[in-house]
């Protein structure tokens, strides 16, 4: 799903309040949804993959994204002020999405790791993009300057130009935002000898890695796990 709702004047290339408050929405998606295993968020975008064995409303495609959009866009609403306690939300939010039924787990890794590559490719151009529009060129210019550059092009012009290691760059403006359920370790309570006393419990959790490569997924088989 993604945004369409009117101009709040977002830090551009990246606004870090904004993208927070989308990945407080999706962590809260899989909070209040347990057949939602995973989602990828990039942007005013997020996908939400379901475990392939819901039945969710029956698997009926139009009550699961009319119910998914309508719950994401009340949690939008409700947490703004969390996010822009200074800013006011000038208009109700909207989403659209759509629904698509992939027949294998390969195929979803496929379609993340291309929202990733995706992410990258769009945020290295759009921090070069932004950095040269506020040097003083005019977006017009800033297009037809970026026009065939490559992407070691443009990592020399961020540091050559701009002293931006784009490496260094936040983790979630590069590679995305990941919500999933993992096992974690925590503390409940001490004992009386004031040592800590621990459980390991299944939490969505929320990440900024690398789902292109097969670690990821070979560390968390059971997400994509077919029947």
């Amino acid at each position: 799903m993604d945004a369409i709702f009117i101009d709040h004047e977002f830090e551009k290339p990246n606004d870090k309040n904004a993208l927070n408050l989308m990945n407080s929405c999706a962590v809260s998606m899989l909070e209040h949804f347990p057949d939602i295993v995973f989602a990828y968020g990039v942007s005013d975008e997020y996908s939400f993959v379901l475990k392939e064995t819901t039945q969710f409303y029956q698997r009926r495609a139009s009550k699961i994204l009319s119910l998914s959009v309508s719950y994401f866009t009340s949690l939008y609403v409700m947490k703004w002020k969390e996010f822009f306690p200074n800013k006011e939300l000038k208009a109700p939010p909207s989403f659209d999405g759509r629904v698509i039924c992939y027949p294998r787990g390969k195929i979803i890794q496929d379609y993340l790791a291309w929202r990733q590559v995706d992410c990258h490719i769009n945020n290295q151009y759009n921090t070069c993009f932004w950095n040269l529009v506020n040097s003083g060129k005019t977006e017009r210019e800033a297009q037809e300057f970026l026009k065939g550059t490559q992407s070691k092009d443009k990592n020399e012009l961020l540091f050559q130009q701009f002293g931006i290691n784009y490496n260094e760059l936040p983790a979630m403006f590069r590679k995305g935002s990941c919500v999933y359920r993992d096992k974690v370790e925590e503390t409940v309570k001490q004992d009386k000898g004031g040592n800590s006393i621990k459980r390991t419990r299944n939490k969505v959790v929320l990440a900024h890695i690398d789902i292109v490569g097969p670690k990821f997924w070979s560390e968390h088989q059971y997400i994509l796990e077919e029947e």
